[in-house]
């Protein structure tokens, strides 16, 4: 009899490298192999899991939801839509939204959004490094050749600006520009932090020659980096904002936010989607935003996310010649190594810590919101160890 992961070969189209872990289950901020194994997990689904695995108020709110109906069409408004919707629009100061089911999609109605209010004829731009999604839309605003190449031609109009490059941002926005895509910390690129003066020009721009501000918040929001999205850390008022990943607690769900200035941009039968705001997403949706917002877990995630942050440059300080820079913010953080990498993951697992290499030298942590000290305190001695004795 084929094992499961023969059984993936057979059955799968060839685009994972799966991790060789056989899994059972999850709880609380583990995750448990069929064998018995215990992994403390700071990746969390690349942080989608917010609140960890089987968090019993998300269990018992999609228990409850699913009960009712699992799915209708986006023709009928339901209870859950508009509470989470109210909690949505609370915390993130803005005035309207469309419901999505993924990231990437919302990032597709986002570049619609521009287009329709804009003009065709006005470019779109990006930032080097970036990464926004894959479907052809998304992948086009997305500067990595990793992701982009075999797939030309992409969609026209778009163009990038060099990260936190003031004078190439300058240079390149005009008045023939329809918006701009900002992750203001980069996930997928290895954990970069946008910079006070980029962001003073970028607002400066903007108020001159009124484009589209996009906050690519589907990593770095709903209370990760210890603020409700990242662009908060630069006091910067987007247009749009895109989210996703952590918002559905699990289940597929995301958001496009949108200033008053695009609220009313779409108009009906202009945009639409089959599955965004399921019933059953924004249940469990609803639980996480009352836990991060409501209940004091940002907060917690801003403290502890310090202590995180200088327990790591406890280590860079002992070992300057492994650790080249750490960086990052709440439970979103980057080390980038200055030695080879490519066992790290491996190792960790082997120590029973999940977590994950991005960019190719970062190890990037996304554990999840609700990890206390003790984990924290167990994944710096394991991570440690990985750097001062495997890796060369």
């Amino acid at each position: 009899m084929d094992n499961i992961f023969e059984k993936e070969k057979k059955y799968f189209l060839p685009t994972y490298n799966r991790i060789p872990i056989d899994l059972s289950h999850g709880k609380g901020v583990y995750l448990f192999a069929k064998n018995g194994d215990k992994y403390l997990d700071f990746f969390s689904g690349l942080g989608v899991n917010a609140l960890g695995y089987a968090h019993p108020a998300i269990v018992e709110a999609v228990t409850k939801q699913i009960t009712l109906f699992g799915h209708l069409s986006n023709n009928y408004i339901t209870d859950i839509q508009v509470e989470f919707a109210e909690l949505l629009l609370k915390h993130s100061q803005m005035d309207k939204l469309f419901l999505t089911n993924s990231g990437t999609e919302s990032i597709e109605g986002a570049i619609k959004l521009i287009r329709k209010k804009q003009g065709r004829e006005k470019k779109i731009f990006a930032l080097t490094n970036s990464f926004h999604g894959r479907t052809y839309g998304a992948m086009s605003l997305t500067a990595r050749s990793k992701y982009r190449d075999g797939f030309q031609p992409l969609l026209p109009g778009i163009e990038f600006i060099n990260f936190n490059d003031v004078e190439d941002l300058t240079n390149k926005i005009s008045e023939d520009t329809a918006g701009i895509f900002v992750e203001f910390i980069q996930g997928e690129g290895g954990i970069n932090l946008i910079s006070q003066q980029f962001a003073d020009q970028l607002k400066e721009l903007k108020n001159k020659f009124d484009f589209a501000l996009v906050s690519d918040c589907i990593q770095c929001g709903i209370g990760r980096t210890g603020m409700p999205f990242s662009h908060n850390y630069l006091n910067m008022e987007p247009d749009i904002i895109t989210s996703a990943k952590a918002i559905g607690g699990g289940l597929p769900l995301g958001a496009i936010l949108t200033s008053k200035e695009y609220s009313n941009i779409f108009d009906v039968g202009k945009h639409g989607t089959t599955f965004g705001g399921n019933s059953v997403s924004c249940a469990a949706g609803k639980v996480v935003l009352e836990e991060v917002f409501e209940k004091g877990l940002m907060k917690k995630v801003a403290s502890n996310g310090k202590y995180l942050f200088n327990r790591l440059l406890e280590i860079q300080n002992r070992l300057p010649e492994k650790i080249k820079e750490v960086r990052g913010r709440g439970y979103m953080v980057g080390v980038e190594l200055s030695i080879d990498s490519s066992h790290f993951v491996k190792e960790m697992r082997e120590r029973k810590v999940l977590a994950n290499v991005t960019n190719v030298n970062v190890v990037r942590l996304l554990p999840p919101l609700i990890v206390e000290l003790e984990h924290i305190d167990y994944f710096v001695e394991k991570f440690e160890e990985v750097i001062k004795l495997n890796l060369k």
